[in-house]
C-alpha cells in the first residue's frame, strides 16, 4: 500500500495568518514553515502560480524542513494558459503565451526556480491546474504533449477545471491521455450543484503519484471573493466519504497527496488534522512524515 500525505495549499494564506494557528514566536516566515512540516509532511506552493518560484526561497525551504518533507509546486499561470499580469514577469519580458521566446524563457525561470527543492528530493509534484475554458480536443492535447516534453522527469499532476474531461464518454480517452504522458489525474471534492462542477472521480494515471485536492463546498465556486469561494469548513462524514477512495487510490499507487483547498481562515489546516486522524494506522505515525519520491 502507497503512502498516504496529507496537508494544506499554502501555509502562508493570510487568513490562515491571521487565525492564530500558528503559536507565538513562530510566526516569521522561518518558525511559520518550520511549525507546519511539524504537523504535516507535505504543503502545495501557491505562490508560485501568481509570481515564478525563485532558486534562493525554494533553497531555504528545503532546508527548513525535515527529511520526507515534500512540496507541490503549483505552475506558474502562463504555463497552464491563465492570464499572467506584466508586473510579474521577470526582466520586463511581455505576459503573451503566443510568443515562443517568451514562453522558453518562463519555463527556464520556472526550471531553475524550483531544481533547489528536486536537488533535495523535496519536489512532490508540480501542479499543472488547467483553466475552465481549457477542454478536450487536439489543442489542448498538444498542449499537454509539450508540457510533457518540458517537464520529463518531473512527477507531474493534472487538475481539469472543465467538467467535460472527466464525463462519460470522454473519462477514459481523458485518462489514456495522462497515462501516456505519466501525469497523475488529480481527483477534486467541491460542489456538485453547479454547472461547472468537476465529478468527484479518482481515476489512476501514473504509479507513482495520486492526487486529491478538496476545495470546499461552497456554492460561490467560480464567483464572489476569494473568501466566498473557500469558506467551507468540512465535518466527518464529508471527509469520510472520501476515505475508501483515498485507501483505494494508495493500493495502486507509491504516494497520495491529500490537500486541502478551503484556505478560509483556519478550516484547511482543521481538515487536514482531521483527515489525518480518520486514515489512523494509514498514514505514518511521524505527523505523516513519509519517504521522498524517487527523482528521475
Amino acid at each position: 500500500m502507497g503512502q498516504i500525505l496529507v496537508g494544506t495549499c499554502s501555509w502562508t494564506d493570510r487568513a490562515l495568518v491571521g487565525s492564530g494557528w500558528y503559536p507565538p514566536g513562530r510566526r516569521d516566515a522561518e518558525g511559520r514553515l518550520r511549525h507546519y512540516a511539524e504537523q504535516f509532511p507535505v504543503v502545495e506552493v501557491d505562490a508560485s502560480y501568481y509570481a515564478l518560484p525563485g532558486e534562493r526561497n525554494s533553497r531555504l525551504w528545503a532546508e527548513r524542513t525535515p527529511n520526507g518533507f515534500v512540496f507541490d509546486v503549483k505552475a506558474f499561470s502562463l504555463l497552464t494558459g491563465h492570464p499572467t499580469r506584466e508586473a510579474v514577469m521577470p526582466d520586463g519580458l511581455r505576459a503573451d503565451s503566443r510568443d515562443p521566446e517568451v514562453v522558453d524563457e518562463v519555463w527556464a525561470r520556472f526550471a531553475a526556480g524550483i531544481e533547489p527543492l528536486r536537488e533535495a528530493g523535496r519536489l512532490g509534484s508540480v501542479l499543472f491546474q488547467f483553466p475552465p475554458w481549457f477542454r478536450p480536443g487536439q489543442r489542448a492535447e498538444a498542449f499537454l504533449r509539450e508540457c510533457a516534453e518540458r517537464t520529463e522527469g518531473w512527477p507531474v499532476a493534472v487538475e481539469f477545471r472543465h467538467p467535460s474531461w472527466w464525463e462519460p464518454g470522454q473519462d477514459e480517452a481523458t485518462g489514456a491521455l495522462l497515462t501516456r504522458h505519466g501525469m497523475a489525474a488529480v481527483a477534486v471534492d467541491m460542489n456538485q450543484t453547479l454547472p461547472s462542477s468537476v465529478p468527484p472521480v479518482t481515476p489512476v494515471t501514473s504509479a507513482r503519484l495520486s492526487v486529491v485536492r478538496f476545495h470546499g463546498r461552497s456554492t460561490a465556486w467560480g464567483t464572489g471573493s476569494k473568501e466566498d469561494r473557500f469558506r467551507h469548513a468540512y465535518d466527518e462524514d464529508e471527509l469520510a466519504e472520501w476515505l475508501p477512495r483515498v485507501r483505494r487510490l494508495a493500493e495502486r499507487t507509491e504516494q497520495v497527496h491529500v490537500l486541502f483547498n478551503n484556505c478560509c481562515g483556519d478550516a484547511a489546516v482543521r481538515a487536514a488534522e482531521t483527515m489525518t486522524r480518520l486514515l489512523g494506522d494509514d498514514v505514518s505515525a511521524e505527523g505523516a512524515v513519509a519517504a521522498r519520491l524517487p527523482r528521475a
